[in-house]
């Protein structure tokens, strides 16, 4: 038996040549510097070739649907198992995908509901009985009754007008009145249809043969009548609807004998449902199982598909399923509140004529002038500019349609896609006012099990949500249906809560996730499928996550390898390496400097292994110290007010300004909410007049102290190949400017615009500046070459031939950070970048290297020497949010540096994050908790850390105290 993983020859990427193996059924542990080739290994190579071999088993015909995939530069890989990535940021942002979605609890939910939930009426609240064919025929009668008195009072009423001379007569009145008349007391035409068909794919070209077979002459088919003799072609992959046309007759005394028979017989056809068709009139859906006696409410039966907001059968008819419905939002429209609207007040439609002339018509008609700043106006004149007054037409009232209702109907009337996403950056999203933002139909919600709906038993944490399955009580018969379902359900909440996430509900969406969590909820669907002999390739995931809940979540991925997986991990967390069975450490730098195999064992082996950087971690010769002194507020603070967003208890914070402030607490305690939602979204609203609205506060003090805000975070810096560190640092432009200045290119004509691959003149146009080209393969994946005129140089000779102190521009794109700066040391404003790039710890990338093949840290590290090597005002407001993400313990120490300097001139900087290495380097720090969802939100203290290690009721305080030495550093006087 293959006991072991083993490559050979791997060079994926910056990886040199190296050999490694891996046991099987064990945790093993990837680590090592960021870009020091950690996730090549793991995922390029190793979960890359898995997945290859597995699609390689398939059928040449199924491989055809599937993306092509390229084999790892590696010579070979033994003894693989077929491989399951569980990456950061892989669940879908989609607003219809859900946590009860993703970790399929949602759908055991549908099949419990479907199988033994009571339906009520949602009408008058009381249980639903089935209804017997007697009572459909009283109920069709009484309602054709109603219709015809409906119509009876109208005509009468359009008669009497006629009589009294307050209505126009037209030729032909007279008689059509008492034809009127005579049809209401005849009774009105019905239709008995036969639902056979609901929303199903298919032809269906048998079904329509079987049903002439069978006497019938008529169906309607997607809501229209169709004859059954002739030929009803239908789409088979679109969704259909067929209706058997039982019976057509004329609703009158002596026609109940007649209706029940046709009712019996299209309820034989539909299984047990009729659909009765008023001509003229409204439709209306009987079952023979559900019926509200009291109200006449009818429902189908319950299936699944009943409690799904992603089919046209669940999902509520006003927001289709969404819970929410957008709408202009006036406080996104009116963009400066302090302008005129045609003078920078109004954002959408202001450079429209008909906007324009709509607005001038309405000043005359209502005397206002629209010169006047808008806030300047009545509460009653600003709702009708924006909401309008008057019918269209009206001859009494002055029409005016309103602002937000000519917005409503361009985009209505809108057949662009990006004309449509421009609108609704000024659209926000209302609760849907008929569900109440529980995206069902009120049927399905007025289901019920152990008196609790769908849709509130989503809304409950997870760990409440547990409580709430294992007190439901089953009958004997409802034990065989749903015993199974049930438990399936306890056993995939309980895999939530073991990994550190009992704080979020079943309806919390998808997209408002961390990455963290988001990872943390695919592992524990992937524990939940039970499978065995799998690999398992995970990507931090203790990213946002709690020292305290570190503990369940080692306990989980040791329950998944002890089910016999081989469970492989990227990661920096000290406790998870210290569990590891196996560790794998690469270095010994990064980049170029990168991708050699430093180190290889247990935790221990590595802790003694005098080249491993992680090692010297381990055993405690390197360290990150406790600062010897701590800044001092500036005397100056911004004050959150009244905060109340989500899970927020109302809470008021004060931040001071000019020192580094870490906000901590566990997952789910409000920390993102505080920071993100509101402090940020309410001064970047403030001092840029952002469109996204803060999170519920009272008010925000103190912002007169701030004149900018940036928000630091890990996104990539370019989303295609041609982005580099020289482009977006700044230095790419003084680089061409110096180039273009040089005798030779003075000469030839050049100009900046020469030396810049995006453009055509300079570049290589057989690649396009790309310096690769791509040759497409048939059933193969794509392959790039390198460009053969240019050999990857980007640039034709032309431009090439322009040399500065012998390098040429490509040279230069090609060198290091710490390779350029000599050369380049003459120029002062490159030279500053440089250096900066280079004190940051990123001397080791190239000028040139793509955006796409930078990690989430060296991008994070790109973004703040950008702002280091900028005009420092000492005003700045900087934000980071978990910036140790994907960073080393040297990572992070270097990080702290260049967050040390920017604080050092006279900035502040907010962090939200767990690692306790940031957090004891920290100025101040604010605690929220003390647990997650619904228990949190709270402030439990604040302080340096020493007082915050000190405060028992703090589980971040408890994990810190026992990191900080006994001697407290001093104050800075």
């Amino acid at each position: 038996m293959i006991d072991r993983i083993t490559i050979r020859g791997a060079r994926q990427h910056n990886l040199k040549n190296i050999n490694v193996e891996i046991p099987r059924h064990a945790l093993s542990v990837v680590t090592g510097l960021s870009g020091s080739g950690k996730s090549s290994l793991a995922f390029d190579i190793i979960y890359a070739e898995g997945q290859r071999r597995y699609v390689q088993t398939l059928s040449a015909y199924a491989r055809q649907f599937l993306d092509q995939m390229e084999r790892p530069d590696v010579d070979s890989i033994e003894g693989l198992s077929p491989a399951i990535s569980i990456e950061q940021k892989t669940t879908s942002r989609s607003s219809r995908s859900t946590v009860g979605t993703i970790t399929e609890i949602y759908d055991y939910l549908r099949l419990l509901y479907a199988s033994i939930a009571v339906p009520h009426c949602h009408r008058c609240g009381r249980p639903i009985s089935r209804q017997t064919t007697e009572q459909i025929v009283s109920s069709i009668m009484a309602l054709v009754n109603q219709e015809g008195e409906d119509r009876s009072q109208k005509s009468g009423a359009r008669s009497q007008d006629n009589e009294n001379g307050t209505a126009s007569a037209t030729p032909g009145s007279e008689i059509q009145n008492p034809k009127l008349q005579i049809q209401n007391l005849e009774g009105a035409r019905v239709m008995i249809l036969a639902p056979i068909i609901r929303g199903r794919k298919g032809e269906f070209a048998k079904l329509f043969e079987q049903l002439a077979h069978e006497g019938f002459v008529r169906a309607r088919v997607d809501g229209q009548l169709r004859q059954l003799d002739e030929e009803i072609p239908l789409q088979r992959r679109r969704n259909h609807t067929i209706e058997v046309v039982v019976d057509r007759l004329l609703v009158k005394p002596g026609i109940e004998s007649r209706l029940a028979a046709s009712i019996e017989t299209a309820m034989k056809l539909a299984k047990g449902i009729v659909q009765v068709a008023v001509v003229g009139g409204e439709e209306h859906l009987y079952s023979q199982e559900w019926a509200c006696v009291d109200c006449g409410i009818s429902i189908p039966a319950l299936e699944p598909r009943s409690f799904s907001f992603n089919s046209v059968y669940g999902a509520c008819a006003a927001c289709r399923g969404l819970g929410s419905q957008f709408s202009f939002d006036p406080a996104k429209v009116i963009v400066d509140w302090s302008r005129p609207l045609l003078e920078g007040g109004l954002g959408p439609g202001a450079g429209s004529g008909s906007m324009q002339r709509s607005l001038g018509r309405a000043a005359e008609q209502f005397h206002f002038d629209l010169k006047t700043p808008f806030n300047k106006f009545p509460r009653k004149a600003q709702n009708l500019i924006l909401f309008g007054m008057g019918r269209e037409g009206s001859r009494t009232t002055p029409s005016f349609r309103g602002i937000i209702p000519l917005l409503d109907r361009w985009y209505s009337e809108s057949t662009s896609d990006s004309y449509r996403e421009w609108f609704e950056q000024y659209m926000s999203a209302v609760t849907c006012p008929q569900c109440q933002g529980k995206r069902l139909k009120p049927e399905s919600l007025a289901a019920q099990v152990a008196g609790l709906s769908i849709a509130d038993f989503t809304a409950l944490p997870v760990g409440k949500a547990q409580e709430a399955a294992q007190k439901i009580t089953l009958t004997p018969r409802e034990e065989i249906l749903a015993r199974r379902i049930l438990n399936e359900i306890s056993a995939r909440l309980k895999f939530l809560r073991d990994v550190g996430l009992e704080y979020l509900s079943l309806d919390r969406s998808a997209a408002t996730l961390s990455s963290g969590e988001s990872q943390r909820i695919r592992l524990a669907t992937q524990i939940g499928s039970k499978l065995r002999g799998v690999l398992y390739v995970l990507d931090e995931p203790s990213i946002g996550l709690h020292p305290r809940d570190n503990e369940r979540l080692l306990q989980t991925l040791e329950h998944l390898r002890d089910l016999g997986n081989t469970v492989l991990v990227v990661e920096h967390d000290e406790e998870t390496i210290r569990r590891a069975n196996y560790v794998i450490d690469l270095g010994p730098g990064a980049g170029k400097q990168g991708g050699f195999l430093v180190a290889e064992g247990t935790p221990a082996k590595i802790a003694e292994s005098p080249q491993s950087l992680t090692g010297r971690y381990l055993s405690g010769v390197s360290r990150i110290p406790v600062p010897e002194f701590r800044r001092r507020a500036n005397g100056k603070s911004l004050r959150v007010l009244g905060a109340r967003a989500h899970n927020l208890k109302n809470i008021d914070v004060a931040i001071p300004l000019g020192v580094m402030t870490v906000v901590t607490g566990v997952s789910g305690s409000g920390k993102s909410t505080l920071v993100n939602d509101i402090l940020y979204r309410a001064i970047a609203k403030k001092i840029y007049r952002a469109i996204e609205e803060p999170g519920a506060h009272r008010m925000l003090l103190g912002l007169e102290h701030i004149d900018k805000v940036i928000e630091i975070d890990q996104a990539p810096i370019g989303r295609t190949p041609r982005s580099n560190p020289a482009t977006y640092s700044g230095l790419f432009t003084p680089i061409r400017e110096l180039f273009a200045m040089l005798p030779e290119s003075r000469e030839r004509g050049y100009r900046a615009g020469r030396f810049s691959f995006n453009v055509k003149g300079g570049r290589c146009e057989a690649c396009q500046g790309e310096g690769l080209r791509r040759i497409e393969m048939s059933f193969l994946p794509d392959v790039f070459v390198t460009c053969e005129v240019c050999r990857g140089r980007r640039y034709n000779s032309e431009t090439l031939a322009v040399e500065y102190k012998g390098a040429s521009i490509a040279d230069l794109l090609e060198s290091t950070v710490k390779d350029a700066l000599p050369l380049l040391e003459n120029i002062p404003q490159i030279k500053l970048k440089l250096q900066t790039l280079v004190d940051v710890g990123l001397g080791y990338i190239h000028l040139g290297q793509s955006a796409t093949t930078l990690s989430g840290g060296e991008a994070q590290r790109i973004k703040l020497a950008r702002e280091l090597s900028r005009r420092q005002t000492g005003r700045t407001l900087y934000i980071l949010d978990e910036p140790t993400t994907g960073l080393h313990f040297d990572d992070v120490k270097q990080l702290l540096e260049v967050l040390n300097r920017l604080t050092d001139l006279g900035n502040t900087i907010i962090i939200i994050e767990h690692n306790l290495d940031v957090v004891k380097q920290a100025d101040w720090i604010i605690d929220l908790g003390p647990e997650g969802g619904e228990a949190g939100g709270r402030v439990v203290t604040q302080g340096t850390p020493e007082e915050l290690a000190a405060c028992t009721k703090s589980y971040t305080g408890q994990a810190l105290a026992k990191m900080l030495k006994p001697s407290k550093p001093s104050v800075t006087p």
